[in-house]
């Protein structure tokens, strides 16, 4: 089974300083209508980036990535059984699918996906 990184998200503290940085210094797209609150980021491939305000839960500013699986509930036992811990529990994203997010046993930050079967691409 291939898990491969679908996403990526930058999480700042002044989403419209990002915005205008990476227009800037890369040329990125941002649509900010798709979904209130969140910002995706379109760099002319895939995968595709979001820009988020950092949570107050989150210790810095931080640049997340997200990796495809097929089953999230039984990742997340894995993740645990090998010394993990989920940061995010199994959240639904309207039309697309689900997603959480965990520690590492060196406590970096990953995040899963389990996309719907129709709105997988390939």
């Amino acid at each position: 089974m291939a898990n491969p990184m679908v996403h990526w998200e930058l999480a700042v503290e002044d989403v419209a300083r990002a915005r205008a940085f990476y227009g800037r210094v890369f040329g990125w797209r941002f649509d900010a209508v798709s979904f209130p609150g969140y910002t995706l980021i379109d760099t002319g491939a895939t995968p595709g980036g979001g820009l988020m305000v950092r949570p107050p839960s989150s210790p810095a500013p931080a640049l997340n990535t997200y990796f495809r699986v097929d089953d999230l509930d039984s990742t997340l036992v894995a993740i645990r059984e090998a010394g993990g811990s989920v940061i995010v529990p199994r959240t639904e994203i309207p039309g697309i699918g689900w997603f959480a997010m965990f520690l590492d046993p060196d406590r970096i930050p990953i995040g899963i996906l389990q996309e719907r079967p129709e709105s997988r691409a390939h």
